[in-house]
């Protein structure tokens, strides 16, 4: 979800988000055609603040209503990023409670994009990280740059993916790779990207938004009814469960707020220094919050029962 680690910082604009938006539209809405050109609009790297999630929801629902929409491409201001992730100045001061929230607003956001009726294009140049990352993992194509680069650097801020990332990655480039994304939090080039099965296309910079266009305007010529259908199925074929996991997912990351690991990553993060975790594993401190810390061995008496049982099953196949 948040722009994290050593990667590019969030944006240090003196402007307050409530300000920006009052002086500029935090997204653009432009048309070529049936096509939709959603641009997210917060320089200096489009972080993801409320107002702008905000804003994002309005523009979705808006255009999933609108029926001159047959696609829709969404990509970000500027050729620095598509998108710093979500505002770690905003989450470091959250209550579990908040964070539980901020977490279903973002998943509520990405849903929109995903159970869209048309389909959802990311056009990426410069870097796309944390919760931008997640957003595009929301889209059906994602068409990069040549000097685009990705990744999930929540791990270096005591998190993880909060906005569908652990629930969307495995499912676009498989588990092992995703475990190499998110455990690591590493930076992954264009190039290795498309390897990875996480892009559609890799162009020059060029011909980014002009290729992403197209594509959407070749797929605006398609039945409408046929397009929404084919999505609606490949998305369930793929991820029957995907609701379920958003849950679990918002669950942990909640759990995973207030621990030492949270605290310092974040607080690193906005300081601009190298974060410094705990040597050794240690407990929450309460009664087994998290799954690993529960008890998977069975109990003493609970073998001999079913032992018992067993052979009691078979004395009277005998």
């Amino acid at each position: 979800m948040a722009a994290a680690g050593r990667g590019p910082p969030e944006g240090t604009s003196t402007v307050s988000p409530v300000s920006a938006a009052a002086s500029a539209p935090l997204t653009l809405l432009d048309w070529h055609g049936p096509v939709a050109l959603l641009t997210l609009n917060n320089p200096p790297v489009n972080v993801l603040t409320t107002p702008l999630l905000d804003e994002l929801e309005r523009r979705v629902v808006e255009l999933a209503k609108d029926p001159r929409v047959r696609a829709l491409v969404i990509t970000g201001s500027g050729d620095r990023a598509f998108s710093g992730g979500a505002s770690v100045r905003e989450m470091v001061s959250m209550s579990r409670a908040e964070a539980t929230r901020h977490s279903a607003k973002g998943q509520a956001l990405y849903n929109l994009l995903e159970d869209a009726p048309f389909p959802v294009i990311a056009a990426v140049r410069g870097f796309c990280v944390g919760g931008g990352c997640e957003m595009v993992q929301a889209c059906d194509f994602i068409i990069a740059s040549e000097d685009a680069s990705f990744g999930q650097p929540e791990i270096n801020i005591g998190e993880i993916p909060g906005w569908g990332g652990s629930t969307r990655l495995p499912r676009r480039i498989g588990p092992v790779r995703a475990r190499r994304w998110i455990m690591t939090g590493e930076k992954v080039g264009a190039a290795q990207a498309l390897q990875d099965g996480f892009l559609d296309r890799v162009v020059p910079a060029a011909d980014l938004l002009p290729t992403a266009i197209g594509l959407g305007t070749t797929l605006a010529g398609k039945p409408a009814e046929a397009i929404a259908a084919a999505k609606y199925l490949i998305n369930r074929a793929v991820d029957p469960n995907r609701t379920a996991g958003l849950d679990y997912e918002r669950t942990m990351w909640e759990l995973l707020f207030e621990t030492p690991g949270q605290r310092e990553g974040m607080q690193a993060f906005l300081e601009k220094r190298p974060a410094v975790f705990a040597a050794e594993r240690r407990s929450s401190g309460r009664k087994a919050p998290f799954p690993w810390e529960r008890s998977t061995a069975p109990k003493r008496g609970a073998r001999r029962r079913g032992s018992s049982r067993a052979r009691a099953r078979l004395a009277r196949k005998r």
